[in-house]
């Protein structure tokens, strides 16, 4: 299946090989489910995708990049398959309770038969529940918390980004082979997402012999100057695993207003480049540039023409509603476009190449095979990929 161009097709879903043939072959009927000796053509495939992100709240900037990058996505897809999937957004604000009431909402929509989302662990901890009992496969474009594949508790829940247990040695490797760190701060925001690689992190630096203090802080915290004032002054790096780059920047110019030098290296969710400046700081990604990627740049580009713009954290919601897309044509070739029929295909997708630069097939427990991390540089402000 083409996501290029028509006479390319860097991505082969190998099982919608019928479904595109199917698709291609009659466009006579605009309607609904034909039954077509038991299967439905692409064309004649119906189904909704839920998607979850932080559209608005202090997470606002990165969650209107995962809705913009599901918008694109599934209007290629549509267009390049010959189906008429839907959209429905729901705005969860990074917020537990406001995901729940979100998941809740999907759920009594029967048309919805497959989620995009949530985008934070804590919010995929709140509808993880509501989805199982629901038999609705969701796909996360952004969650890491080991636990959410590991525990068990979400058979219905996979994600296209690797899990902390991945990020946490990939970060303190880099810290002690390249930055040749002695001395660590490590900062957790008393969210799952960060305790979660705060906990990896600590364990593998301890490891290799590496010095840690540990400080936690309210998510909601904005004024850091009394755990500033603590860093000491052979400290060489201060670990910032947070969801919210605002106050990772906050915190950087608390740091330089108290003349401290440590080094600030962030997780993922401080890839916000509108929000998180610090000059020499590191930040650990999820995602590549696709911007460097040859295959993935046309779409990077016909994105920006629309949207403007964009971080890491689009191009895997592209690759989420590409998986829960695929899943629903599948599921639709099968006979039987149901929640639970959807769920099932979604583990048996494969792509033998994505957007994200690698191809994304998923194991047992709904991880995506090879993942690994990418390391970026704050420099001369842009976010310069060293790793």
């Amino acid at each position: 299946m083409a996501l290029i161009r028509a006479s390319r097709t860097p991505m082969l879903i190998l099982a919608l090989a019928a479904v595109v043939a199917a698709g291609c072959g009659d466009d006579d009927d605009d309607g609904g489910g034909g039954d077509g000796g038991g299967g439905t053509s692409a064309a004649d495939c119906t189904g909704t995708i839920g998607v979850m992100a932080p559209i608005t709240g202090d997470a606002a900037e990165l969650g209107e990049e995962q809705r913009n990058w599901a918008r694109f996505g599934l209007d290629r897809f549509n267009r390049e398959n010959g189906s008429k999937l839907k959209m429905v957004e729901g705005d969860t604000q990074l917020d537990p309770g406001q995901a729940s009431t979100v998941a809740q909402q999907f759920v009594s929509d029967d048309a919805i038969v497959g989620v995009v989302g949530p985008a934070g662990s804590q919010e995929v901890d709140a509808a993880g529940p509501l989805f199982d009992r629901a038999g609705l496969g969701f796909v996360s474009q952004s969650a890491t918390a080991t636990e959410l594949t590991e525990s068990g508790d979400y058979p219905t829940f996979s994600r296209v980004v690797p899990k902390d247990e991945v990020q946490g040695p990939t970060d303190a490797d880099y810290m002690i082979d390249e930055l040749g760190v002695k001395n660590v701060l490590i900062v957790d925001d008393q969210t799952s997402y960060s305790t979660g690689i705060a906990d990896v992190l600590e364990d593998e630096l301890k490891k290799e012999g590496v010095q840690t203090t540990r400080e936690s802080v309210n998510q909601k915290q904005t004024d850091f100057s009394a755990i500033v004032s603590r860093i000491a002054d052979d400290t060489d790096v201060v670990f910032l695993p947070w969801q919210l780059a605002a106050n990772a920047q906050q915190f950087g110019k608390q740091m330089q207003e108290q003349g401290k030098d440590a080094v600030i290296f962030g997780s993922d969710g401080l890839f916000s480049p509108d929000d998180f400046s610090i000059a020499g700081s590191y930040v650990s990604a999820f995602a590549p540039d696709i911007t460097s990627i040859p295959e993935s740049k046309p779409i990077g580009d016909a994105y920006s023409e629309k949207y403007g713009e964009f971080g890491t954290f689009g191009p895997p919601t592209y690759a989420a509603i590409e998986v829960v897309a695929t899943a629903i044509l599948a599921a639709c070739e099968g006979g039987d476009p149901s929640r639970e029929a959807v769920a099932d295909q979604i583990r048996q997708v494969k792509l033998d190449e994505s957007i994200l630069g690698q191809p994304i097939s998923f194991d047992e427990n709904g991880d995506i095979r090879r993942a690994k991390f990418f390391i970026f540089k704050i420099q001369g402000g842009n976010f310069e990929l060293v790793q």
